[in-house]
């Protein structure tokens, strides 16, 4: 039986096994609750917005919307709403993102289930928590430069949310017609934002901007390698 103070939990990953796995675990624990599940990152997004959890387990690689995207746009439509990254993947521009966006934790998925709960019991009070291969990391790296809305400078170059988000579909292999209903737009205001990207990032052509995804790990790196 649940506590009536029980921490309210949504859970995004792509994979339905994963989740499954999870909601197992931390409903076996009488104080946390998951209230939702998402399969995309744009989900998420949608699902925090509605139910306002008191926080997010986020996997990083998520279809639509990738998890460092995600988090931005959840923690700007639910600021009380804390999110934890649970990912396979610990590189350092990673980690810097999702910090610096304000996720309260990091967590790879190597984790144990207890460090699991654990760590949502500690950010729920208003703490972080770190696997310590990545609190070494971010005790021994050097500070990133912050632009004036707090955000991540990439590469010196800026990106929109929405071209953020046209770009990640781009590269995901999606055509302008299936970006515009995926987004709710027009298809000229796509072709407009796929012009605006190539200008700002100096490229020409959709494998480019599918290579410049992967580099700043906006996608997987195995997502439309056989177009590079």
């Amino acid at each position: 039986m649940k506590s009536k103070t029980s921490i309210r939990v949504l859970l995004a990953d792509d994979h339905e096994i994963v989740r499954e796995g999870l909601r197992n675990i931390l409903e076996a624990e009488n104080d946390i609750k998951v209230i939702g599940e998402a399969a995309t990152g744009r989900q998420a997004v949608e699902l925090a917005k509605k139910h306002h959890p008191a926080m997010v387990v986020m996997d990083i690689a998520m279809p639509q919307l990738n998890g460092i995207e995600a988090t931005r746009q959840i923690l700007d439509v639910a600021p009380e709403t804390k999110v934890l990254i649970l990912s396979a993947h610990s590189d350092d521009a990673y980690i810097e993102k999702a910090t610096t966006l304000g996720a309260s934790g990091f967590l790879i998925k190597q984790t144990s289930a207890h460090v699991l709960a654990d760590a949502i019991r500690e950010i729920d009070k208003g703490n972080t928590y770190f696997s310590p291969s990545v609190a070494k990391r971010l005790h021994q790296r050097h500070p990133i430069e912050i632009d004036r809305k707090g955000l991540p400078k990439t590469s010196g170059i800026h990106l929109t949310q929405r071209e953020a988000e046209v770009l990640q579909l781009i590269a995901e292999g999606e055509a302008n017609k299936q970006i515009a209903a995926e987004l709710g737009i027009s298809i000229k205001t796509v072709e407009k934002h796929r012009s605006h990207l190539m200008q700002k990032l100096g490229i020409h052509d959709t494998a480019g901007l599918t290579r410049y995804a992967i580099a700043e790990g906006i996608i997987e790196s195995n997502v439309q390698l056989t177009i590079l």
